[in-house]
C-alpha cells in the first residue's frame, strides 16, 4: 500500500474499532462479531508497524500497556474530588430531604438517583478532546497520574465522540471489574499457582495501580461515568441545567454513564433505593448503595458544599452484611494527627467478601455505650462495606469475667497527657513534637512550605529517615549527615547536598512560621501569626496564661488550652531547645502598642472589589480584632461584598452593623 492508503485505511480502522467500543460499552449494542474486531485491530497494528510515524495517542492500538513505570507521580486535580455524606436508613435519608427542602424552600424536589459502584474512584482529563491524564481521587486534592493504565480501558474513549466536544473537560467515574471478569481473573490465578483475590473491588483497584500497565490491560476492567469537574464548553454549545443533561451529553461523547432515574420526592428515591437493594446480588457488579443528587444544577450552586462534601447529594448505603466473631484483646492505637482509637481484636471472621480481625471502636463514649468487653461474643459488620465495626455485643454470651475496658490516662506510646475538650468524642495526644506514632506527620508538617519550607524534603524522603532510625523528631533534621542522605533510596551526593543546604537555610525563618511548624493543635499560620505579633517573642507565649491568650485575636479559650498544654509538656521544651541549640533563628516581632480594633469582632461575607478576604481578615487581625465565621450576637461588625450570603440577613435581625466595602476602607482610615 501507498503512503496515503495506508494513512486512508488507519483512519477507517480508527474509526470503526472506536465506534464498535461504544457499541459495546456504552450502547451495550455490540454491531459486530469479536472476530471481526480482533481482525481490524491486528490490521490496524500491521500498518502501524510499517509506518510508525501514522501511530496516535488516540490510536486503539495504544491500549495494549507501555512500559513499566518506576513509580505513580502525584497529580493535583483540576477541581477538587469531594466525597459524599452518608445514610443509612430511612430516618437519615428524610432528614437530607428535608434539610433540602427547607434550604430551598420547596415543597419537592427532583433527584437523580444513581447506582453506587464499588470501585476505584477516578478522574479523566480531555483537552481538545483527547485524553491527557487520568488520576485516582487519593486525598481528594492530590491523586496519582494513572494514565498509562486508563489508557488500556476499552471502555474509556482515547478521543471524545462529536464535533462539539470541550476544549478541556474533566470526566469523574469509577472503575470496576464486572463479576465475570472477576472469576476469569482469578481462574488464570489459580492457574498459575499466584494470590487469589478476595472480591472485585480489590482487583479493580490493585489492577489499577499495576506499575505495568500491560498486568492492567489484561484485567478486563470497566469504567462508569457519573459527574464533571470541568467543563469548558464553547459558544455554540447548548445551555446544560441539570445533571441528567448532563450524563446524557457524556453519552454522546462515548462515555459509558451510570445507569440513573429521575425521581421526584423523597417516596420515589426510597422505592427506587429498595429496587436496586434488590436488584443488588443480580448486577453483574458491585454496588454498596444509591446516590441521590439535586437534578437542577442552579439548586445545586444555591445548596453550595459543608466542609468537604457536598450538601446537594448524599450517598444511602445498604446494609452491610453481619458476622458473629469474639473480642481477643482490646489495644489503643494513636493514629498520625494523635487521635487514640480502641481496637477490637478479633477471632477471623469472614465479613463482606474479606477476613476481619479487626474492628475499629472508634472512641471512649462508643465502646462505653456498646459496653465492649474482651472475651465478649459481639455482632462485626463492614460499615459501608469499607470499615469492619463492632456493632453490638451478645450479652447472653457474656462469660462472667469480664471487666469494663478504661481508655489509658496517658498516651500508650509516648506517655504524654492527653486531652479531650468539652463536646468531643476523640481524645488525642499532645506529644505531636515527641510521639513516635506521630512523628512522621509532625516531621512532614515541620518541612512543608508554611512552615520551615525545607525545599526537598518530601513525605517519602521522611518516611525513609524516620524507618531507618536516622531521626525521630524535628530537631534530630539538623543533625543529619550528608553522607547519611546519600545512602537512601533515590539519593546520590548532589541531592543529598541540596537536602542539607536547604536545612541550613531553613535555619533563618520567622516567629510566626516557627510557631506554625511546631504543629500545635488548631493553631494554623493565620494564628501563629497572630501570637507572634501580640507577645514578640517565643519566651512570652511559652510563659502566657490561658487568659493572656485569649486576648489574642484569632484565640478562643480551646486554642489557647492547647497552646499552654503543649508548652508545659517536658519532651516538647527539650526538642525547641535543640532547635535553638541547632541554630534556628529569627528576630524578634515588634509589639504595636495600639491596635484600635482590640476585642471587636468581625464577620466577612459576599465578594470584596478591592481586596481578597484573607488581605481584608490579616488587617484586621493586625488591628487587634477577632475574624469569626459565624454572626451571632456578639457580633460588632459584618462586612458584606456582593453576593453576600444568609450571614448578612441574619446580621439584620440581630440589629448587627453592617459595612459595605467603602464603610469597612473608612472605618480602618
Amino acid at each position: 500500500m501507498t503512503s496515503q492508503e495506508n494513512i486512508d485505511r488507519a483512519r477507517v480502522l480508527r474509526r470503526k474499532i472506536n465506534q464498535a467500543n461504544i457499541d459495546y460499552y456504552v450502547l451495550d449494542e455490540p454491531a459486530i462479531p469479536d472476530a471481526e474486531y480482533d481482525r481490524m485491530m491486528q490490521e490496524l497494528i500491521a500498518i502501524e508497524d510499517e509506518c510508525p510515524e501514522l501511530i496516535t495517542k488516540d490510536s486503539p492500538t495504544q491500549r495494549v500497556g507501555a512500559r513499566p513505570l518506576d513509580s505513580f507521580s502525584e497529580v493535583k486535580h483540576v477541581v477538587p474530588m469531594l466525597s459524599l455524606s452518608n445514610a443509612f436508613d430511612e430516618e437519615e435519608m428524610t432528614a437530607f430531604d428535608h434539610r433540602v427542602r427547607e434550604m430551598l424552600e420547596q415543597d419537592q424536589i427532583e433527584y437523580v438517583g444513581e447506582t453506587k459502584f464499588d470501585g476505584l474512584a477516578i478522574s479523566l482529563l480531555y483537552e481538545d478532546g483527547v485524553l491527557t491524564r487520568a488520576a485516582t481521587r487519593g486525598d481528594g486534592v492530590t491523586g496519582e497520574d494513572v494514565t498509562q493504565n486508563a489508557r488500556t480501558i476499552r471502555g474509556i474513549p482515547l478521543r471524545l465522540q462529536g464535533k462539539s466536544t470541550p476544549k478541556r473537560f474533566e470526566v469523574r467515574g469509577e472503575i470496576v471489574m464486572t463479576h465475570q471478569a472477576f472469576d476469569k481473573l482469578n481462574e488464570k490465578q489459580k492457574a498459575k499457582e499466584e494470590k487469589i483475590f478476595v472480591n472485585p473491588r480489590n482487583a479493580a483497584a490493585g489492577s489499577m495501580r499495576q506499575l505495568d500497565s500491560r498486568i492492567t490491560a489484561d484485567r478486563q476492567l470497566s469504567f462508569f461515568a457519573y459527574s464533571v469537574g470541568l467543563f469548558e464548553k464553547d459558544e455554540q454549545s447548548p445551555e446544560i441545567t441539570s445533571h441528567s443533561e448532563m450524563l446524557v451529553r457524556l453519552k454522546t461523547f462515548g462515555l459509558p454513564v451510570s445507569e440513573i432515574m429521575v425521581l421526584k420526592g423523597l417516596k420515589a428515591c426510597l422505592l427506587y433505593y429498595r429496587t436496586m437493594n434488590n436488584l443488588r446480588n443480580s448486577l453483574d457488579y458491585d454496588i454498596d448503595g444509591v446516590v441521590f443528587k439535586i437534578n437542577d444544577f442552579k439548586q445545586q450552586e444555591i445548596m453550595g458544599f459543608v466542609s468537604r462534601a457536598p450538601r446537594w447529594a448524599i450517598a444511602y448505603k445498604f446494609p452491610p452484611e453481619e458476622e458473629l466473631t469474639q473480642v481477643l484483646d482490646i489495644e489503643v492505637q494513636v493514629g498520625r494527627t494523635g487521635a487514640l482509637t480502641p481496637v477490637a481484636r478479633l477471632e477471623p471472621v469472614f465479613v463482606g467478601g474479606v477476613t476481619v480481625t479487626n474492628a475499629t471502636l472508634h472512641n471512649e463514649d462508643e465502646i462505653k455505650r456498646k459496653d465492649v468487653r474482651v472475651g465478649d461474643t459481639v455482632i462485626v459488620r463492614r460499615a459501608g462495606d469499607v470499615i469492619p465495626e463492632v456493632l453490638k455485643v451478645v450479652m447472653e454470651k457474656r462469660p462472667d469475667n469480664t471487666r469494663p475496658f478504661k481508655m489509658p490516662a496517658k498516651c500508650p506510646i509516648c506517655d504524654s497527657d492527653i486531652e479531650r475538650e468539652e463536646g468531643e468524642t476523640v481524645i488525642r495526644c499532645s506529644g505531636g513534637l515527641y510521639c513516635s506514632a506521630q512523628q512522621v506527620q509532625a516531621i512532614i508538617h515541620f518541612a512543608s512550605r508554611r512552615a520551615m519550607d525545607i525545599d526537598g524534603l518530601g513525605d517519602k524522603l521522611i518516611e525513609q529517615l524516620v524507618e531507618k532510625g536516622l531521626i525521630n523528631n524535628v530537631s534530630d533534621l539538623y543533625g543529619l549527615q550528608q553522607t547519611q542522605l546519600a545512602c537512601l533510596e533515590r539519593m546520590a551526593e548532589k541531592s543529598a547536598s541540596n537536602i542539607i543546604s536547604a536545612l541550613n537555610n531553613s535555619k533563618k525563618t520567622t516567629l510566626d512560621r516557627f510557631l506554625y511548624a511546631l504543629g500545635i493543635r488548631e493553631v494554623g499560620d493565620a494564628t501563629a501569626r497572630s501570637l507572634a505579633n501580640h507577645f514578640g517573642n517565643l519566651s512570652a507565649i511559652q510563659s502566657a496564661t490561658q487568659e493572656a491568650l485569649e486576648d489574642v485575636a484569632d484565640v478562643g479559650p480551646i486554642v489557647a488550652k492547647h497552646i499552654v498544654t503543649f508548652f508545659s509538656q517536658t519532651h516538647n521544651q527539650e526538642v525547641i531547645n535543640n532547635l535553638l541549640t541547632a541554630g534556628v533563628h529569627w528576630s524578634d516581632v515588634e509589639v504595636k502598642a495600639e491596635q484600635p480594633l482590640r476585642g471587636k469582632i468581625f464577620v466577612i461575607t459576599g465578594t470584596l472589589k478591592g481586596m481578597k478576604r484573607e488581605e481584608v481578615k490579616q488587617r484586621l487581625l493586625a488591628l487587634g480584632a477577632k475574624v469569626s465565621g459565624s454572626v451571632s450576637k456578639k457580633t460588632d461588625y459584618v462586612i458584606v461584598g456582593s453576593d453576600p450570603g444568609s450571614k448578612a440577613e441574619k446580621a439584620r435581625k440581630l440589629e448587627v452593623e453592617i459595612l459595605d466595602e467603602a464603610g469597612f476602607l473608612s472605618l480602618l482610615e
